[in-house]
Parts: C-alpha cells; sequence; structure tokens
C-alpha cells in the first residue's frame, strides 16, 4: 500500500513540474516509474480513489491511517483536476490542503494600515513612505552569501540545542534567478538540502532572518530531517520519503517554517529584530532595528491580502491587472513586487498552495501557543490540519 502511494505520488509528477518536492525513497521504485510512459490522469485518479479505500479499511496505526488517508485525498483532488474534472478553486484547496480559504474583510488591512501610519516616520502617503522605507534595508548582493552564512549558523546552534538535530545534517545555500518564489529548500535525503534563495528582486534585511529559518532551522530542513531519521530510519514509514505538493503535508511544513523564527528565537518582534541586527550591522548591511520591530507589529494581518487576491483571480474572476492593483493597494506593495506575488499566485502549480502560507501560520501559531515542545511535535510526528484545529 506504501509502495502504492509512493508510485502514485511521482505518477502525478511526471505531469505536473514540481509536484514532487521531494523524494528520496527506494530508487527501484523511482526508476521504474520514470521507465514508464506518463499514465492518463483518469488512471491516476481511478487509482487514488482505490488507494484511499485501501487506506481507510487497513489495519495502519490510527493516526498513521489518518495521515495517510488525507494525503491520498489531496493526490485524487490533483488527479481530478488533471483529468478536466471541474473543481472549483475553494473546493481544490479544501480537497488538497485540508482548510478551506476564507476572503478576510479589507478592515483588517485598513486597521493595519492605520498602525503602520502612525508607526513609519516621515509624511507623506503610507504606500510611498513604507515602500521607501523597504528599499532602503536592502542586502547589497556581494554580502549575502555571508549574512545567510551567519544567520544560519546561529540559527543551527539554536536549534540543536532547543530540539537537537542529527550531526550528519547540512544545508548548502544557493542564489538563483527566474523563480516565482523567494526561497525554496531542495531537501535531497540523507540529512542533506540545497536552499535557494531569489535574487530576481532585491532581497531586503528586514525579511532576511525569516527566510533563512523557514528554509532551514528550525523550518523546512529541520523537519525533513527529523522526520528522516523518526519516522523513515527508525520506524520504516517510507510513506515520509516523499514529499508532495496539493496535499495536507505542505500546509503543516509552510506554517511551521513560518512560525520557526518566532519560537527559536523570541516570540517578541523587539526581540528578533535584535537577533538579526546583530548578524546583519556587523556586515554593513542596512538594518533599521526599531522600525523593523514596529512594522513587524503594525503590519500583522496584511499577509492575508495574498489569499484575497487568489480568490480574487480563481473564484470572482479578476484579471492581472487588477490583481496587481488590489495587492499593491492593501499589501502596500510596488509594483515590481506586487507583480511578483501576483506570478506565483497564478502559476499552475503553486496557485492553490498559497493558501498553505496564509492559513498554515495561524494554525500552528495556535497549535504551538509558545511552547517549543509542542513545536517539536510539528517537525517529529505525522499531523494534519484537522488535528492542529481540534
Amino acid at each position: 500500500m506504501i509502495e502504492r502511494y509512493l508510485e502514485l505520488g511521482l505518477r502525478l509528477g511526471k505531469h505536473v513540474d514540481g509536484f514532487v518536492d521531494a523524494y528520496f525513497g527506494p530508487g527501484d521504485i523511482k526508476a521504474r516509474v520514470d521507465a514508464e510512459p506518463p499514465q492518463a490522469p483518469a488512471k491516476l485518479a481511478a487509482d487514488a480513489r482505490r488507494l484511499l479505500a485501501d487506506v481507510e479499511q487497513s489495519d495502519l496505526e490510527a493516526n498513521r491511517r489518518h495521515f495517510l488517508a488525507a494525503q491520498v485525498r489531496g493526490l485524487l483532488t490533483s488527479a481530478q483536476k488533471l483529468a478536466g474534472d471541474p473543481i472549483g478553486y475553494a473546493d481544490e484547496v479544501e480537497r488538497s490542503y485540508g482548510v478551506r480559504p476564507q476572503k478576510v474583510a479589507e478592515d483588517v488591512f485598513a486597521e493595519a494600515h492605520a498602525r503602520l501610519d502612525a508607526t513609519l516616520p516621515g509624511s507623506g502617503p503610507l504606500a510611498e513612505r513604507l515602500i521607501a522605507w523597504r528599499e532602503t534595508q536592502v542586502v547589497p548582493p556581494e554580502k549575502l552569501q555571508a549574512a545567510v552564512t551567519s544567520l544560519a549558523d546561529d540559527l543551527r546552534e539554536r536549534t540543536r540545542s532547543t530540539w537537537g538535530l542529527p550531526d550528519e545534517e547540512h544545508v548548502d545555500f544557493e542564489l538563483v534567478t527566474n523563480q516565482p518564489w523567494s526561497g525554496f529548500n531542495y531537501f535531497l535525503g540523507d540529512l542533506r538540502s540545497r536552499v535557494a534563495i531569489n535574487t530576481d528582486l532585491p532581497v531586503l534585511s528586514n525579511t532576511l532572518a525569516h527566510l533563512v529559518a523557514h528554509e532551514s532551522y528550525p523550518g523546512h530542513h529541520t523537519e525533513h530531517c527529523r522526520k528522516e531519521v523518526g519516522l523513515v530510519r527508525r520506524r520504516k514509514q517510507l510513506e515520509e520519503t516523499i514529499f508532495l505538493v496539493g496535499t495536507p503535508q505542505c500546509l503543516i511544513a509552510e506554517g511551521l517554517a513560518d512560525l520557526g523564527l518566532e519560537v527559536v528565537v523570541s516570540p517578541d518582534a523587539d526581540e528578533r529584530a535584535v537577533f538579526a541586527a546583530g548578524h546583519l550591522k556587523p556586515l554593513g548591511i542596512p538594518y533599521d532595528t526599531e522600525v523593523v520591530a514596529t512594522v513587524s507589529k503594525a503590519s500583522d494581518g496584511l499577509g492575508y491580502v495574498r489569499g484575497n487576491v487568489a480568490l480574487l483571480l480563481h473564484e470572482e474572476g479578476a484579471d492581472i491587472d487588477d490583481a496587481v492593483a488590489y495587492m499593491e493597494r492593501w499589501a502596500l506593495l510596488p509594483r515590481n513586487r506586487a507583480q511578483k506575488s501576483v506570478e506565483f499566485l497564478t502559476d499552475p502549480t503553486w496557485r492553490a498552495y498559497m493558501t498553505c502560507y496564509v492559513e498554515g501560520l495561524p494554525l500552528c501559531r495556535s497549535f504551538v501557543g509558545g511552547d517549543p515542545a509542542r513545536f517539536e511535535r510539528l517537525i517529529t510526528e505525522q499531523l494534519t490540519p484537522d488535528q492542529l484545529a481540534a
């Protein structure tokens, strides 16, 4: 049954670029699927239905059965979409990731704007002031690698001392271009990751610590390593050797990765700013410690703008220009950054995935409640969104 799950995920990956986020399972299974011609999506949907029924009726331990069934429902949804079944955007998100996207009242954004207006120095229109301030926080390209290394080394030691890391784990960082995302973790198995940081747009110092924590310590790399050791090597749960877009494991992964800096450094924005400044300022990188902290606190809630834009595009039929304008207005982004955000929301692989960020962070934050031991459950156990919400 687990072999069928791995095969199904790999076969779907032949239809969707990036669908298989990571695979370090049995090589013979991958070699066999690689040698096959692509299978018809309708057949893959039928395979997913049979697999789901078998999982639900299996004698697997209850929590493992629950996790695997949720994963297969996500794969079934992807296969049905590929087969041309009419599935609306909100239904696609719910069936794939286990949460239903909801539009957030623009009053929430307006309140954040009011907080920012009272916080930011200077005068004039809020968006202009915020954009001008952000662009003063650009990391010089020649200093980016050193900044990433310094942050990662510290975050690694904090993660190791709080939850433990296997001795053999390792992350390589690289700078890339021409991608719709800001950063990406390629987990290679054997406790190793390659983390790519996109430099299509200038990287900002006020977000760099979060980005490094998200992709490495205690985020994606840490979760993969802990589960490779605990679930794959010790418990032989080979379903954890594949990581698949369009499944609930992604929402948990993005939520915990977004939460990581709060847990490993501090839930207090001022303390997180001091932490980042300690690494960036010695390198001569602009970092406005006091304003970074106040902007972080004041802009709480603006992360939901992306969710509204996705619903505008995919449920209400808005065009790209309207979506970019909405992002500019409510997320207070310059046009180039608003366009980059909308590019992610219109990418066939990532359009529904965006919900993992919007809904994943508040769900994981509520579940953890500031307790490092509960965060450890996220990076160690097989959990699903409904279990976190219970």
